[in-house]
Parts: structure tokens; C-alpha cells; sequence
């Protein structure tokens, strides 16, 4: 199941962001005009390289581009928006890190203001709407995250009211489509895994969740600020949800070949291969993600390579070299403590396979504390600490 926050539908449904750049054709571009800046085809196609740059880490490039827009639309919320954006991705490899934080919440705040002035000028101008919906929605995405319930709840309604003042504009489509697709899904995902949020969600109005998807795979294709937001959520969606593993994984191929120095979807490109049971391929990228680590590649950490080196110690085991796999496995641990991950199935499990060499190597102490520390780390009802109570009686540690 997705780990995700229990309010996430609340702070998602305003969730929108920029995406790779598909170029329009010359005379496509020369022929549409647009009132909002948002649909405007000439600086889609100027931005095209800053936004790609974006997506793959090269944050110096894409912000250079988005500050001459800020200097061209000093009073227009999408540059600003940008600008949040490069700095959300910075947070995205490892969301437990708090560096960027302040800086992010100050961006999205600026975003809100310039898109309330916006709208306090002209009452019907969805573009603004749609600028107050993204932004509350990643405000409220972060707060939720931090367990900031209050102003999490408080940004969330905020989406959600503007996101629907945003509705009615058929030109704005797709890139409006990817909040109702949320929306969708998450309405009825909620009380099927949350129970106790039934009360809550009876609240809004009744999702769909096949509805949903579809409308993803329509932002996919067709948007171009919301592209690879809405490829984010449909291959964690499809992997994880919908038991579709060959669909997550043909869409995180694509991202990473696109974007070959996103460290996200990288990892999610070599999570979804060992899904599948190709376990070579799974190693070798594997392997590249924890060299870029060392080598200290932008965005590059232990979060990532928390993921990596349990891909490769599970390669090794299943090939029957033992000492390769131990060595990954303390590996995964090195990683998961420096990112604080203990709690997290590919600590947890790697101290499950080091206990059960420990033992056959007949060391029954060592065995025993790699057990304990599993029932130290995870809840009781998690299925590694039952595996090591099981295997703590069985084997009498």
C-alpha cells in the first residue's frame, strides 16, 4: 500500500506542476494566442530547455531561465511558481531533509500573493485560480508531511476552494484535469485503506477511482505543465495500487531515460525493474546510483542509496554469493541509519537476511541482535517483526 499522509487528498487535489517541455510545432505556436501566460505557446517553447533542465537536476540552468521570466513578468505568478518548483525537487529525493523548507513555503507565499492580486483585479480569471490552487497544494503537501496538521488542513481547503473557482475553462484543460484526477482517486482510496476518514470524505462530493486514472493518463499525454507530475503519480499508482507492475515500469523507464540525472527516478526506475524479477538489470542500475553517491552527484544521497544497495545484496543472495550480499545488506543499513530509515521494509529486511547468515554461520549472538533489532524498529503488527518473533522461537536466539 502507499505510505501516503491521511489528509493527502485534501492537499493534493491542488497539486499541479511544471513537466517536461514538449517543443509545439513553429506555426502552431505563431497561430495560438492566449489572455493567460499559462497557455501561451511562444514562452512554452522559450522554456522548453529550462523546465527539462529542471527534471534533470540541472537546478543552475532552469533557475537562470525562470528569473529572466521573473524579470519579463515581475507581477505574474508563474515564474515565481518555477522558481518553487526547482526547489521542491530539491526537497523530493529526500523528503525528511528540512533544508529547503523555508525557502519553498516563502516561494509558494509569493506565488499566493501575486495570484490573489490577480484574481482581486478579475474575479473570473481562472489562471489565477489555478496558481492559488497549486500553490496551497504544495504548501500543503510539505505541511503534511512535517505533521503540521493545522496549516496543512488550512492550505488543503485552500486548494480545494480555488481549484474549484478554476473549473469552467476549457483551455486550461489539461493541465486543470490533474486535480480532478487526484481528486478522483483519492476520494475513494482514502476510506477503502482509512476507515476512520469515511466521515470526511462523505464531506465531498463522490470520486471515481477508474475515472481518475484515466484523466492521469490524459494529463500525461497532453499537458504540458503537468506532465510529469501526473507520470509521478500514475507509475506509484500503477505499482502500488492497481497491481500493474509492467505499466509503472515502462513509465519509469521513460523518465529516467529523459531525465538520466533525476536521482528519483532513477531509484524508481531500479525499484520497478527488481519488482519485475529482472534482477540484473536492477543491480547494475543500482550499482550507478550508489557510484553518483559517491561521486556526490546533485541530489544523490543516502535515501537513494538506502534502495539501491538492497537491490544489489538481494541480487547477490539470489546468486548464492553470500559474502557480496552481506556486504550490501550492511550497506542498506549504513544508509537507512544515516537517513534515519530504520523503520523503513529495506532496513528491516536486511537485518532479517543478516540474522538468518548469522545464524547458519552458527554465531546465534550476533543473530539474535540483528532479530531484536527488528522488533526494535518495526510495530508489532508489521510483518517483519512477526518474521522475527517466528524465527527468534523457532531457532531458539
Amino acid at each position: 500500500m502507499l505510505k501516503f499522509p491521511l489528509y493527502l487528498f485534501v492537499f493534493w487535489v491542488g497539486l499541479n506542476s511544471a513537466t517536461e517541455a514538449q517543443e509545439p510545432p513553429i506555426d502552431t505556436m505563431l497561430a495560438e494566442s492566449s489572455p493567460y501566460l499559462l497557455l501561451d505557446k511562444g514562452l512554452q517553447f522559450r522554456i522548453t530547455e529550462n523546465v527539462n533542465a529542471l527534471y534533470n537536476f540541472d537546478f543552475e540552468k532552469a533557475e537562470r531561465g525562470f528569473k529572466v521570466m521573473q524579470y519579463q513578468y515581475p507581477e505574474h505568478p508563474l515564474p515565481d511558481f518555477l522558481l518553487g518548483l526547482s526547489t521542491w525537487w530539491k526537497i523530493a529525493p529526500d523528503i525528511e531533509n528540512k533544508k529547503y523548507d523555508g525557502r519553498f513555503l516563502k516561494q509558494m507565499d509569493v506565488v499566493i500573493d501575486k495570484a490573489k492580486k490577480q484574481l482581486d483585479q478579475d474575479p473570473d480569471n481562472k489562471e489565477a485560480a489555478f496558481f492559488l490552487a497549486g500553490a496551497y497544494g504544495f504548501q500543503g503537501r510539505l505541511l503534511s508531511e512535517r505533521k503540521s496538521w493545522t496549516k496543512a488542513t488550512f492550505a488543503g481547503k485552500n486548494a480545494l476552494k480555488y481549484l474549484n473557482l478554476s473549473k469552467g475553462e476549457e483551455e486550461l484543460n489539461p493541465e486543470l484535469l490533474l486535480g480532478d484526477a487526484l481528486f478522483n482517486y483519492f476520494s475513494v482510496w482514502i476510506p477503502e485503506n482509512y476507515p476512520i476518514l469515511k466521515p470526511v470524505v462523505a464531506l465531498f462530493p463522490k470520486g471515481d477511482k477508474n475515472l481518475g486514472l484515466k484523466q492521469l493518463e490524459d494529463v500525461a499525454q497532453n499537458a504540458f505543465y503537468a506532465r510529469v507530475e501526473a507520470q509521478y503519480f500514475l507509475f506509484r499508482l500503477y505499482g502500488a495500487e492497481e497491481k500493474q507492475p509492467y505499466k509503472a515500469l515502462a513509465i519509469t523507464e521513460y523518465l529516467n531515460e529523459k531525465f538520466p540525472n533525476n536521482p528519483y527516478f532513477h531509484r524508481s526506475y531500479a525499484r520497478q525493474l527488481y519488482t519485475v524479477g529482472r534482477m540484473l538489470e536492477a543491480k547494475e542500475i543500482s550499482e550507478e546510483i550508489l557510484r553518483r553517491i559517491d561521486a556526490k552527484w546533485t541530489g544523490y544521497e543516502s535515501n537513494s542509496g538506502r534502495y539501491a544497495a538492497f537491490y544489489i545484496a538481494q541480487f547477490h543472495e539470489r546468486t548464492n554469493n553470500r559474502s557480496e550480499a552481506k556486504k550490501y545488506y550492511l550497506k542498506t543499513l549504513s544508509y537507512g541509519e544515516e537517513s534515519e530509515s530504520q523503520e523503513s521494509g529495506y532496513y528491516l529486511y536486511s537485518l532479517i537476511a543478516l540474522g538468518k547468515m548469522a545464524n547458519e554461520d552458527k554465531d546465534k549472538k550476533a543473530a539474535k541482535q540483528y532479530f531484536n533489532q527488528v522488533k526494535k524498529y518495526a510495530k508489532r503488527k508489521h510483518p517483519a517483526h512477526k518474521e522475527a518473533r517466528e524465527y527468534i522461537k523457532k531457532n531458539k536466539l
